[in-house]
Formats: C-alpha cells, structure tokens, sequence
C-alpha cells in the first residue's frame, strides 16, 4: 500500500477501518511535522512493532503560549511527506486547524501535578494544550500503540498519567532520545541556531553528563549535583539557563535527596536553555551509583 495523506477525521477514520478489517495493528507517531532522524526513529520503532503505521502532522496552536512561536514553527510538509514515505509510514494525516477544533473549545485535558514543574511555569497552558491534542488524536485513530520520545520527558509522564487515569486503550511506547554526534539533542529548534549558537548549544548536554558522573559517583545531595553543572555553564555565557532540576521520573517534582543505586531510584536530570532566541530542552535518566 502506498502513502495516503488524509486531512479529514472521516477520511483517516476510513483508512484505518480498512486497516483493522484486515487484522492490523495500528500505530500512531504524533508529530508537528519538521521531520527529523529524532521522529524517524519513532517510526522505525512503530514500523517494527505495527502492521500500520500512521504519522499526525499537525502544529498544534492551543500549547503554544506565544502566538509568534506558533507562527515561526517551520512547516516543511513536502519535505515532511517524503520522509514520512522514504521510512514506510502508511498514512500522513495533516488536519487543518479548523478540522481539530471547529469551534472555540470549551473542553480540555490537564494533567495536575506533572505539569506543574520544569517547564510548566515558563509554559503556563502549554501542557494543557498538549494533552487536549493528544487525546483528541487517541480518539480519533484509537491506535494500539503510540509513540513519544524521552527528550520530551515531561510531556512523555503527561501524556503517560492521562492513559492511565481515562483508562485510554493504547500501550505508550517511549524512544530515547536521538543525538548528534556532540551529544546535542535532535530537535526542530535547533535549525534556528547560527553556527556559533550550535556549538554552545552542546553546553546543555555536557551539564547533563557533569551531573550524571556526580551521581553516579555517588552525590546524595541535589544541590551540590546542580552546582556541578552550573560550574559547566559558567563556562559558556553564550547560555542562559531557565531551569536546571533532577526531579523523580514518574511525578517530575524534584528530589532533593537522591536514594541508594538501584534502577528503582533513578532520577532524571532535566534542564532548559536559551541561546540567542532559541529555546532547547534536554534531560536524562541517572541510576545512582555506590557511595
């Protein structure tokens, strides 16, 4: 079967009863299109595990707390197409604005708690917009799988908690985090950086690493972890930092004691940067090593 691109909910919602009538699994990676090896990895993933593999690409205008980013994202839908194509993806669906939200919403998903942290006070609505869009595309394709990315942790345990509170039928698959070679975090933001703001772009990932080796060799305290890497952004006035935490990985409230060396108590090490007028996000999870 070829690619189908579907801009209509009826119309998706026809492919995929073709699909289930034919006995096939049904897996759905939620982008806002700007491909990238990060996404494709998504669908690699989802090809492996899915007899039908649907791609949403669709810029989401309600998590967007600024109208100019929502204007700025970049929208490259052929480009987007072909790579969707050139991996095996089944169905694009690329809905218009006004086909997700007909009429002014009065009805939203929030999830408490998770989102209240990290990005959530820089973000205010973003998180609320994020898991209105992704129940509505969970209705719509109901699919057996669906797949996230780890560099989003915060929206991944949103995302995560609102399957499991609404008792969603969908098994959430996340995908580590996909790098460049200098350990920068594949993104769709990192297009806007200049050459000089792409190497100091790195500092975000080498803070990470400089409080991972903390852990690992065994630092309790939180605090002195984040002072770790600050020393590492001090080195690099081309950042400045929003946020800088190590939070628990299933609530993202962050610990200030971190527990004994087992998988149980890994952490996650989050922060948030800006370099010139970009904004980059980048975590990873830490299994605390022996005293």
């Amino acid at each position: 079967m070829s690619l189908r691109v579907a801009q209509s909910i009826a119309e998706l919602r026809s492919l995929l009863a073709q699909a289930r009538r034919a006995g096939k699994t049904i897996g759905l990676v939620p982008t806002m299109g700007s491909l990238h090896a990060g996404h494709g990895r998504l669908m690699e993933l989802a090809r492996e595990e899915s007899d039908f593999v649907a791609v949403s690409i669709f810029v989401n205008p309600t998590q967007f707390n600024q109208q100019e980013d929502f204007h700025r994202y970049p929208r490259e839908f052929e480009k987007d197409v072909a790579f969707c194509e050139a991996l095996g993806v089944d169905c694009i669906f690329a809905p218009p604005v006004e086909e997700m939200y007909p009429r002014p919403g009065l009805t939203s998903v929030e999830v408490a708690l998770i989102s209240e942290t990290l990005c959530g006070p820089f973000r205010p609505g973003h998180f609320r917009g994020v898991a209105t869009v992704v129940a509505k595309l969970l209705h719509i394709v109901q699919p057996d799988f669906a797949y996230f990315g780890e560099k989003d942790s915060q929206q991944l345990a949103v995302i995560q908690r609102m399957v499991e509170d609404l008792n969603l039928p969908v098994t959430i698959r996340p995908v580590a985090t996909v790098r460049e070679p200098d350990g920068l975090a594949m993104s769709s933001r990192n297009r806007h950086l200049s050459a000089g703001e792409r190497q100091a772009a790195t500092v975000l990932y080498q803070a990470l690493r400089a409080a991972e080796r903390a852990i690992q060799a065994g630092e309790r305290n939180a605090e002195r972890v984040k002072q770790q890497a600050q020393q590492i952004f001090d080195k690099q006035p081309g950042a400045r930092v929003e946020y800088f935490e190590i939070v628990n990985p299933a609530d993202m409230q962050a610990v200030a004691e971190i527990q004994g060396a087992e998988i149980q108590n890994a952490v996650r090490v989050a922060g948030a940067i800006w370099i010139g007028s970009t904004r980059l996000i980048d975590n990873i999870l830490v299994v605390p090593g022996e005293r």
